[in-house]
């Protein structure tokens, strides 16, 4: 304990005064008095028979020498370090993204986290007009508690909140924050977070008022970021399986990599994880029906949800290409080496009689009497509405940048490729463009409805892109993107917390979908519905779905690096030139004055009371 004015003190030498005045002669003089149960002892006496006398046992005097003492401690102003109370309104963002599982902090980040949230509650100034929102930032961002001065509700808020295997949402529940504290000056989000959130920049301009409480104390953690399965271009007959595994540790780590098939371990690897450094491994397995595979790694860290990965694996089928040409040798030789499974037919238009007959349809330079329904390639070529009038074309167009992290340009390079003359067009909203010049995108890829859409606004023959071995690899690469069994195999595959989409080809009205953890819950569709949506997925694993008599299955895993990198930031950046620092908890003056003052009071309501027990 210690005294904000400890000068007050001084004012205890009032109390040996008064044990002298009851010491020293007295002179009788007549008062009225409240209460004389004290003093009827001293009534017969009327004069001392010397200047001093023996002190005796006295209950006046000890009540005025504690009624004095509690008085004296008030004006000291005694206080202990202790949080300070919240009196304006405070919106709490509560991190359950799956980083929080991390178990560093005792007995996870989440938890950790909870408990600091809690404490805010407790330190919330209801008395002040204080008032309280609780937002947590899982798989979505949910309003658990709209604004409030209940602390029971709002600690059954937080009670309530489960973290999830999810990538992180703050960004979605900071935009949800920033409405609830605009136009009030006096409000603040206080987030609880590690701080593994990829991109802030949009509340770079915007007054957020944030204050970051950091949880976390380590980065000891490997975990599985990429897992996909290819056919295997030696072997038909079997999968390949690569993988990405992220060490975020400042030293290496053995480990070991388990892979199975539907359930049934068939191979494992031990792997030697570089410090700071990305591991790929690959599998080659056979596969003899549609199934699922789960890789498994095995290695000591705080986050076990990274650790697990799983993805389907649909049998290969033939891919049908149909090429519309009026001849390009080199787009016919890339298309038929595009993969072991392509069916390459050739026709110099494309009707209605080609309808559903093949999977991918190329136009080389030919506009066609009847625009393909299915996916397709336009080179060259396009229908009016797929971009905004008017359509120009520009000379010696320069390659200034390509989109070399979309699957389209996986291995692709444009280095040293000219282009004599190309269409000049504005991005379309259904695409993203891929190539670029400096006055017009030279590659678009995109999907309008269910159709999938790659278009290149140049003539190969007039480039000396056919001579380059990017053009084949492109080619390859477009074909496997435009298969109808590789979007088919791509919705079996989504993030955590993402919903999963699946269109229904014939009126389904009820089924049941069995969650990782084997629970069941049973669903109703509309008579009417298209499609079945299953949003549900905070947690990785493998989702079995029963609609009607079809079975199917899904996986839903975590795979982010930025997840699995569960180093604490000391800061969070909001954009280039903004940051928030991590605060730290101070201690505050909580003063018990008025305990002491209160206590005065009561002394002398319990004589006062005595009194009136006693002559009653």
């Amino acid at each position: 304990m210690r005294f904000l004015t400890p000068l007050a003190f001084w004012f205890a030498l009032a109390l040996p005064a008064v044990v002298v005045f009851y010491l020293l002669k007295r002179k009788r003089v007549t008062r009225v008095v409240p209460s004389t149960l004290l003093w009827q002892r001293f009534l017969a006496e009327t004069q001392a028979s010397a200047p001093m006398q023996r002190l005796r046992h006295n209950w006046l005097l000890l009540l005025q020498l504690l009624l004095l003492l509690l008085l004296v401690l008030a004006l000291a102003r005694p206080y202990f370090a202790g949080k300070a109370g919240l009196g304006q309104m405070q919106v709490v963002v509560l991190d359950a993204s799956a980083s929080m599982q991390a178990t560093d902090e005792t007995p996870s980040r989440f938890e950790r986290a909870r408990k600091d949230a809690l404490a805010l509650v407790d330190a919330l100034a209801v008395g002040k007009g204080g008032q309280m929102v609780v937002l947590v930032a899982g798989a979505n961002a949910e309003v658990r508690q709209s604004a409030t001065s209940e602390k029971a509700s709002l600690r059954r808020a937080l009670e309530g909140a489960r973290v999830t295997d999810s990538p992180t949402r703050l960004a979605e529940a900071l935009r949800v924050a920033e409405t609830l504290i605009r136009d009030r000056p006096d409000a603040e989000i206080h987030l609880f977070s590690d701080g593994a959130i990829p991109e802030l920049a949009e509340f770079e301009t915007r007054d957020l008022r944030l204050v970051y409480h950091k949880v976390g104390k380590g980065a000891r953690n490997a975990g599985i970021v990429a897992f996909d399965v290819k056919p295997n271009p030696e072997d038909p007959a079997k999968r390949a399986l690569f993988l990405s595994v992220a060490n975020h540790r400042s030293e290496s780590v053995d480990a070991r990599i388990e892979l199975a098939f539907d359930g049934q371990l068939i191979e494992t690897k031990a792997v030697m994880l570089e410090a700071t450094n990305t591991t790929p491994v690959v599998f080659i397995a056979s596969q003899a029906r549609d199934g699922v595979y789960t890789a498994r790694l095995v290695a000591e860290d705080d986050l076990a949800a990274d650790n697990q990965a799983s993805v389907v694996s649909l049998m290969p089928q033939p891919v049908r290409v149909l090429l519309v040409s009026r001849g390009n040798r080199f787009l016919e030789k890339a298309l038929a080496a595009a993969g072991v499974n392509v069916e390459l037919s050739l026709a110099a238009d494309h009707s209605s009689a080609d309808a559903g007959r093949h999977d991918v349809v190329v136009l080389d330079d030919v506009v066609p009497s009847e625009w393909p329904r299915g996916n397709v390639l336009a080179i060259h070529v396009a229908p009016t509405n797929w971009f905004e009038a008017p359509i120009g074309e520009i000379e010696s167009p320069p390659i200034v940048n390509w989109r070399n992290t979309h699957p389209l340009l996986r291995f692709v390079s444009f280095d040293s490729v000219q282009i004599a003359k190309a269409q000049q067009v504005k991005s379309p909203a259904w695409g993203v463009s891929l190539v670029d010049a400096p006055q017009s995108p030279l590659v678009i890829a995109g999907e309008m409805g269910r159709q999938r859409v790659v278009w290149v606004g140049f003539d190969t023959l007039e480039s000396t892109w056919p001579l380059r071995i990017s053009f084949p690899i492109f080619l390859a690469n477009v074909v496997d993107w435009l298969n109808p069994a590789t979007a088919k195999a791509e919705q079996f595959l989504v993030k955590s917390g993402d919903a999963f989409r699946l269109p229904l080809a014939a009126p389904v009205t009820s089924g049941s979908v069995t969650g990782p953890d084997g629970k069941v819950q049973t669903v109703t569709l509309a008579p009417e519905a298209s499609e079945f949506v299953w949003s549900d997925t905070g947690r990785q694993g493998i989702y079995r779905v029963q609609l009607g008599t079809n079975q199917l299955a899904f996986a839903a895993n975590l795979l982010d690096a930025a997840e699995s990198n569960i180093r604490p930031r000391e800061t969070l950046d909001l954009g280039r030139f903004t940051q928030v620092k991590a605060t730290t908890e101070k201690d505050a003056n909580l003063e018990y004055w008025r305990w002491f003052a209160l206590a005065g009071l009561a002394v002398m309501l319990g004589e006062w009371w005595w009194f009136h027990r006693r002559t009653a």
